[in-house]
């Protein structure tokens, strides 16, 4: 008797794997946020005016915001402070020019030429590690106590910066995009428009920003040493007659200058460079 065996085939059907596909992770800070920058400051005054209006801060030492207003508003229809402050931007703006010149002629001079590298990068540095406000009085004995020892000193705190930030990114310019221009047969303008100037900008821009406080921190300073008007005059006499209110207008509008100043670069430099993909844009 014969035996037959039969196999059965037996059919495994895998099942499709069943876990969710995993979503990627979103590294990036996420979309802009419409004046993002104001939050803070806007936060920052709702909390002064939250704590003098419960008495937590002594009227005489930090007077409410309101008060503040008040006496800005006062100061305003008196002419006093719109004086003052035509007054200092004109020395801010005058040493500021003459900084950002300094600066950008510089840091081209230094980075494009090594003999100029060596003339000039460690004589800034050697500056840069001077304190500039000790500057002061030197410059008083060179220029005397009027308006030019003022600018020079604003534009000395403007020039570091700006070369500082320039010549490292002039420096940090890829040496394959050098090699290229020359296989190309750039000439030396074409070179610095189309190669130095677009990979130099961040940089520059990084210090312009700086520049453009440095200015505003100078002018507080300046303005309290041997000036008859501006803003950090208008203070100093408020401090001797005990005038917080006073002291805390110039202040503000400090601030707001600072403030608008440093926005409007940032407008400058997105347009300038709507070019780059960066983790801000």
């Amino acid at each position: 008797m014969s035996a037959v065996t039969t196999a059965t085939a037996t059919t495994t059907v895998v099942a499709p794997d069943a876990s969710p596909v995993r979503r990627r992770r979103r590294l990036s800070p996420g979309k802009r946020l419409p004046a993002a920058r104001l939050v803070g400051p806007v936060l920052l005054l709702a909390l002064w005016a939250a704590a003098s209006a419960a008495g937590r801060l002594d009227p005489a030492a930090v007077p409410a915001p309101w008060t503040v207003v008040r006496t800005g508003v006062h100061l305003w229809t008196a002419g006093t402070l719109p004086t003052d402050m035509v007054t200092s931007l004109e020395r801010a703006a005058s040493g500021f020019a003459i900084g950002l010149a300094a600066g950008v002629l510089l840091a081209l001079a230094a980075g494009l030429s090594r003999v100029g590298e060596a003339l000039i990068d460690g004589t800034v540095n050697l500056n840069r590690a001077i304190p500039t406000l000790g500057l002061i009085p030197l410059f008083i004995l060179w220029l005397g106590i009027g308006e030019s020892f003022k600018v020079a000193i604003i534009a000395i705190v403007v020039y570091i910066p700006i070369y500082l930030n320039t010549h490292a990114a002039l420096a940090g310019i890829d040496h394959r995009f050098v090699e290229l221009a020359e296989v190309q047969g750039l000439s030396r303008f074409a070179f610095v428009r189309q190669i130095v100037i677009p990979g130099a900008l961040p940089g520059f821009f990084v210090g312009l920003r700086l520049g453009v406080t440095g200015s505003w921190l100078g002018l507080v300073v300046l303005e309290q040493i041997n000036a008859t008007s501006g803003l950090g005059y208008m203070m100093f006499q408020a401090q001797n007659y005990g005038q917080s209110d006073v002291i805390l207008v110039g202040l503000v509008v400090y601030g707001v200058f600072g403030l608008v100043s440093d926005s409007a670069v940032r407008l400058v430099e997105r347009r300038v460079l709507s070019w780059r993909r960066t983790l801000s844009s």
